[in-house]
């Protein structure tokens, strides 16, 4: 299965591009484990996963061709 990745903010330069196609993951925390190995800058990062527009906490089953997002924490004002 292969699941699309959009890196923002600060994280786009820790990962040296925008977006991945990342192959081989079911969930959220496979998918995470995934990018830290082939982006270990990322290690010095904290960052959230949105799925499907809504940032999540838990490990959710991921499906063919979803698009994840991850985002470096941010505040409201």
């Amino acid at each position: 299965m292969t699941v699309n990745v959009i890196f923002f903010g600060a994280l786009i330069d820790a990962a040296g591009t925008n977006k991945t196609e990342v192959k081989n993951v079911s969930d959220c925390d496979s998918l995470k484990s995934k990018i830290l190995v082939d982006y270990p800058e990322l290690n010095n990062y904290k960052f959230l996963i949105a799925l499907h527009n809504q940032v999540v906490k838990d490990n959710l089953k991921l499906n063919e061709g979803d698009t994840v997002a991850l985002l470096p924490p941010f505040a409201g004002g």
